[in-house]
């Protein structure tokens, strides 16, 4: 089995990829997408969303991260292709699967799941664009409005010359409600013949169990499960035995927070920890609490004072 960490636009950085694949489990990344329209991106740009191609293309922990672009001019789409994989991009990852509205307005993301021919025209151009040693994978949606395109879209990507195709298991306009349509997934594994990854509403063992019953996939990508519970790949695989310990957890939004107090200007320099602390907070009901106590602390110190309180009571709970 593969385990995937999914894209996630405004949270699952360069950062957050070298916190969560260090503990484990995770077979590939996949950037944050970089936004094309109609000209061929300078490379700072790809560098600012995937400052891993300064190091192989892989985080610290030696995981591949692939690079997505989103986009409908398949010609500008795979100019940016190439250049990225002339910047040593471990592979390319498609989104045809965004449900914001402001990128579907500009005709990018699962809009263009009402378009099959468009995709695969897309996709194919792209792959002509690429050395056959770089993987060219595609993630969509079940459909923008239905499914009813579902199996073209399958048909097309497939025929374009795709590595891999993810699906996540719900319609745009389903958005991000449960449940995660894993049975249509088994449709479309019915009539390609590429890897096929299914992704939505994969919380727990539990979830993964049933995703791959009712879809027939093994490999998985999963986003928000990972980050209410880091150590959930690990879990899936067999390396551990249990959840990741609170105090483990501790020790991560520590070095988390220290990080950010590096990077980030001070008046962003605590936001994304409450972020991370409101997924945590779904699997731990310390984060739940700790997220109350530090929910108005705007000072970087402030905050890493109360994560080492936090911590040193963990430790002398455990």
């Amino acid at each position: 089995m593969k385990i995937y960490l999914a894209p996630m636009e405004g949270v699952v950085n360069a950062r957050m990829r070298a916190l969560l694949t260090e503990v484990g489990g995770i077979d590939r990344c996949v950037t944050e997408f970089v936004r094309v329209t109609r000209q061929l991106l300078p490379p700072r740009v790809f560098y600012r969303y995937c400052p891993e191609l300064h190091h192989g293309s892989t985080t610290p922990a030696g995981t591949p991260v692939y690079l997505q672009l989103l986009g409908s001019e398949a010609n500008c789409m795979a100019d940016n292709a190439a250049r990225a994989a002339q910047l040593g991009a471990a592979g390319i990852d498609l989104n045809f699967g965004c449900p914001a509205k402001t990128v579907n307005k500009h005709r990018g993301g699962s809009i263009l799941l009402d378009e099959p021919m468009l995709i695969h025209d897309i996709v194919a151009t792209i792959r002509s664009s690429l050395p056959q040693s770089i993987p060219l994978t595609v993630k969509i949606r079940l459909g923008y409005e239905d499914s009813s395109p579902l199996l073209d879209v399958a048909h097309a990507v497939t025929q374009a010359g795709a590595s891999e195709l993810i699906i996540h298991a719900r319609t745009k306009a389903q958005g991000y409600k449960p449940p995660a349509h894993w049975g249509a997934i088994a449709t479309v594994r019915e009539h390609v013949g590429i890897p096929i990854v299914a992704n939505g509403e994969i919380w727990s063992e539990q979830d993964y169990h049933r995703c791959r019953t009712v879809s027939g996939c093994d490999d998985v990508m999963i986003g928000r499960g990972l980050l209410a519970q880091p150590g959930l790949a690990s879990l899936l695989k067999g390396h551990v035995t249990s959840a990741m310990h609170w105090h483990d957890t501790v020790e991560k939004l520590i070095r988390f927070q220290r990080e950010l107090q590096l990077e980030c200007v001070p008046r962003h320099a605590c936001s994304p920890l409450k972020q991370w602390l409101a997924y945590l907070k779904l699997h731990y009901q310390e984060a739940a609490d700790l997220l109350q106590r530090v929910k108005r602390i705007t000072d970087a110190e402030t905050m890493l004072y109360a994560l080492r309180a936090e911590q040193r009571q963990a430790l002398a709970a455990a």
